[in-house]
């Protein structure tokens, strides 16, 4: 004998419960405030050119979600460092293709689209005589940064392409670093 079950499967599309972002487009859609979100990292030197970065918590709607993570970070050799994590330029910029990958994964489930492959590099220059101070003229960060994204989807190119310009158009780490984010230094001494 078979039981009839009254519990709706969940539309899992990417391994992304598509049921569950929209649940929370619409509670952001109904109650803005429910949508604000404060991120906090906090760093600390490990000697050398080693720092680790704690993650404790972030805040979702104003209440305080906990969670915990260390991320690590170095220097290459030639750079002064001794080689045991990424540096500070690789984490910038897999931060900005985790982010752009959470949006293709993302949108591509709310519109039934499995994806079959999804690559993202992203690559920059930066002249290493504005980071030593030798030219003042010489910008210590990147002039620009190419990304490439290589998707194989069940979808029409053109929907693919509507995808793209969705996510470009709502990465928050894609407009981070796409547009001038204003940043309040403060030195505390003790």
């Amino acid at each position: 004998m078979t039981v009839a079950s009254n519990v709706r499967q969940a539309d899992v599309v990417n391994g992304i419960n598509a049921d569950d972002v929209r649940g929370l487009i619409d509670g952001v859609k109904a109650d803005p405030a429910t949508g604000m979100t404060r991120w906090r990292v906090s760093s600390s030197w490990q000697g050398g050119t080693r720092s680790r970065a704690q993650v404790d918590s972030f805040e979702l709607g104003g209440t305080t979600v906990k969670r915990s993570f260390t991320l690590d970070v170095d220097e290459p050799v030639e750079l002064g460092g001794t080689n045991m994590y990424a540096n500070p330029q690789e984490y910038l910029l897999a931060a900005l293709n985790a982010c752009m990958t959470v949006g293709y994964a993302a949108l591509c489930a709310l519109h039934g689209i499995n994806i079959r492959k999804l690559e993202i590099v992203t690559e920059g220059e930066i002249d290493l005589r504005g980071f030593l101070g030798i030219d003042k003229a010489v910008t210590p960060g990147y002039e620009s940064l190419k990304t490439r994204v290589t998707i194989k989807a069940d979808a029409a190119q053109e929907q693919l392409r509507q995808i793209h310009a969705m996510v470009m158009a709502s990465s928050p780490n894609f407009h981070n670093i796409a547009k001038a984010v204003h940043i309040d230094p403060a030195l505390v001494i003790e």
